[in-house]
């Protein structure tokens, strides 16, 4: 893989168009209950250089707590992000590019609420929920 590589994609329906840039390419998931009830599932994000993601059609948002938001295709309803509100941070949604099938699986947040069904396979980092807590209270990163 040549990095760093531009990357495209859309939601379900293509009313919303999504276009970043990734020089670090890793996939995340999230087993946090809201997570779990956004998508009916974990939420896979993938790792896009800070300030290069571009979305472009009907976004819209839902202000799911007091640190966050998530973005959906306003037509088809697709998940598009998780975003940070304190510093605008946007995670997109891995499902939206067709073209991440070589980027690896390095961390899940939220491990201790995964239910068994959902059980992710592979040698990459798991934090429980006290974890992630801490990582998102303190200047660690990914």
């Amino acid at each position: 893989m040549s990095l760093p590589r531009d990357i495209q994609g859309q939601c379900l329906c293509g009313a919303v168009t999504a276009k970043a840039m990734i020089s670090n390419p890793i996939l995340r998931a999230c087993h946090c209950d809201m997570c779990r009830q956004h998508t009916s599932a974990m939420f896979m994000s993938l790792a896009v250089d800070v300030g290069t993601l571009e979305l472009d059609g009907p976004v819209t948002t839902f202000r799911s707590s007091d640190w966050a938001e998530r973005g959906f295709c306003g037509t088809c309803g697709s998940t598009l992000f998780y975003a940070t509100v304190h510093d605008g941070a946007r995670h997109p949604a891995a499902g939206l590019f067709a073209d991440i099938d070589d980027v690896p699986l390095k961390l899940e947040f939220f491990s201790d609420m995964c239910p068994a069904g959902y059980a992710l396979r592979g040698d990459h980092r798991r934090l429980t929920t006290d974890q992630t807590i801490a990582m998102f209270t303190s200047s660690e990163g990914d």
